[in-house]
Parts: C-alpha cells; structure tokens; sequence
C-alpha cells in the first residue's frame, strides 16, 4: 500500500500542482486569511466526489463527498513560528467546515508538557466527534522529555476515539533538543523515535490508527529512511517539493536529497510572478519533485 502524500503549495500554483491529488492536507490559517484558498479546496471536495465525472452536476445530489481526503492542520507549526496562540476550538470547526474537512488536527502545544496537548485532545474529541469530524492527534512534550512524547503516544493509540495519530518535524526534534541548529540530528530523530517506538512494543498498535508524517525535515530521503516503517504510514505531507521547485532548488543525489538541508525560508502562500515563462519554469521543477516524493511512497 502506498503513502498518500500531500504536497502543499502557494495558492497561485494549486490549479497547476495539486488538483488531481486525492488527499490533501489544509491549513486552518489559509483558510481563514485567503479566499481563494479556501474555494480552491472545497472546490476539490466537491469534484473529487463528483458521481460522474464526465457529466455536469445539476444539483447537490449529484455529489458523494467520500472520494478525496481532506486532513484540516491546525497551523500550530505556523502559530509556533509566529510567536501567536492556537486556535480554539470553535474556530478550528469553522475553518473545517467550510471546506468539509474530513479529520481535524486538534489542539497542540509544541514544547510545553505533555498533559497540555492530552487535556486539550480529552476536552475536544466529543465536540469533533458530535460535529462529524475525524480526530487527529499530535502529542506534545517538553524540550528534552522523550518520555514525556512516548507516553503522549501510547495515550493516543490505545484511545478508542482518535483516528489519526501524527509524528511532526516539531515534536520529536523538539523532544530529542534537535530542533534547531543540528540538520543531521534533525533529519535522523523521526526515524530514532520509530525504533523506539518499535523497541517499547508499541507498533503493533499503529495499525488500528490512520498514521500521519507532518512535514518532511532536511530532504526528500529521509521516506527512504523510514522504509522500514511505510506499512504503518497512510498520509504524510511537505511544502519541501513545491516550494524549493519554485525557488529554483532540486532534488539531488546527496544523501539527504537536499545538499543544504532543509530550504529554510518560510512558505509565501501569496507568491506569484508576472513572466509566464518563470512560473512555467518553477512548476516544472516543482513537478519533478513531486514525481521523486511521489516515487519514494509508493
């Protein structure tokens, strides 16, 4: 079984880059800021479960809503950055419904103690579930706790109301004090917390939860890394492909796939450019790497 990957990109290239992928994962903050962000993607909820493809819909009959994934982020990773707080939960619900999100990435607190994001998670799943939303779930710990991210997992994968349970570029680092400043260790700390993971008996468990991998680290290889665990991962999603394609950037035969690591400058969901022929261009690397991550998860 392959991993469905979720390449995300600027709103100006979505049409271009990501209209035929069947899962997708959203950003609650893009939703709320950008308009045609938010209509591109309700718009792929509704095509993506067209009952006839080929024929033009007449009424909301002629939609099913079970044929593309939408995975609602709750854009903590961005919130992280920004220095800003969560969103609450009623404004996360917003978000999802307004383009059907499928599964809700729950509240989260990268960096601050465990029972932080478990209380969160404890206080949000019945309202999630009353709404018809999926849960999905990040466990959080303190810098340094790798106990502390253990036990948040094993909470999560033996709770009978969490359907998704994600493995981020912010917690393990952040728990493994790799976060910042050390690529190499960086790029390793997922793959070391799987075997950890393995080695305290709780794989076995991944298999009666959808597996998320939020983020790619210091290159495209690091799906290779994780090979031996690809049985356990449905879903996993970068912005690594597009937006190093749109600044020129390639994949390459370095052992990470990326020469300088990760490219470090942030996202522009807003970026466009006025010469054709550039954008023509930066799609096309983008696409081919896309085709490499795409290649790497099948």
């Amino acid at each position: 079984m392959s991993i469905e990957f979720c390449h995300i990109a600027p709103t100006s290239h979505l049409s271009a880059l990501v209209h035929d992928r069947t899962t997708h994962l959203v950003l609650a903050h893009l939703i709320e800021e950008d308009e045609q962000y938010r209509d591109f993607y309700f718009g792929q909820k509704a095509m993506g479960g067209r009952i006839n493809k080929n024929a033009k819909p007449k009424a909301v009959k002629d939609y099913v809503h079970d044929r593309r994934t939408i995975i609602m982020d709750n854009s903590a990773f961005e919130m992280y950055k920004r220095g800003e707080p969560m969103y609450p939960t009623d404004k996360l619900i917003t978000q999802a419904r307004a383009v059907q999100a499928d599964y809700v990435v729950m509240s989260d607190y990268p960096g601050e103690d465990a029972a932080k994001t478990i209380d969160a998670a404890t206080e949000m799943i019945p309202v999630l579930k009353r709404e018809g939303f999926g849960t999905f779930f990040c466990p959080q710990s303190l810098p340094g706790d790798i106990e502390g991210l253990v036990a948040g997992y094993a909470w999560a994968l033996h709770h009978p109301d969490i359907d998704y349970v994600a493995f981020s570029i912010l917690n393990i680092p952040l728990a493994y004090n790799v976060e910042k400043d050390n690529k190499l260790q960086r790029f390793l700390a997922r793959w070391r917390f799987m075997h950890l993971l393995e080695s305290r008996g709780l794989l076995p468990a991944l298999q009666s939860k959808k597996v998320h991998f939020l983020g790619l680290l210091d290159g495209p290889n690091e799906i290779e890394l994780v090979k031996d665990y690809h049985q356990y991962i449905t879903t996993w999603d970068s912005s690594s492909a597009v937006w190093a394609g749109i600044n020129g950037i390639e994949y390459d035969n370095s052992p990470t796939g990326l020469t300088n690591g990760k490219f470090e400058l942030e996202v522009d969901f807003k970026h466009n450019h006025a010469d054709n022929d550039i954008v023509r261009l930066s799609n096309t690397k983008a696409k081919r790497n896309m085709v490499t991550i795409d290649r790497m998860c099948e």
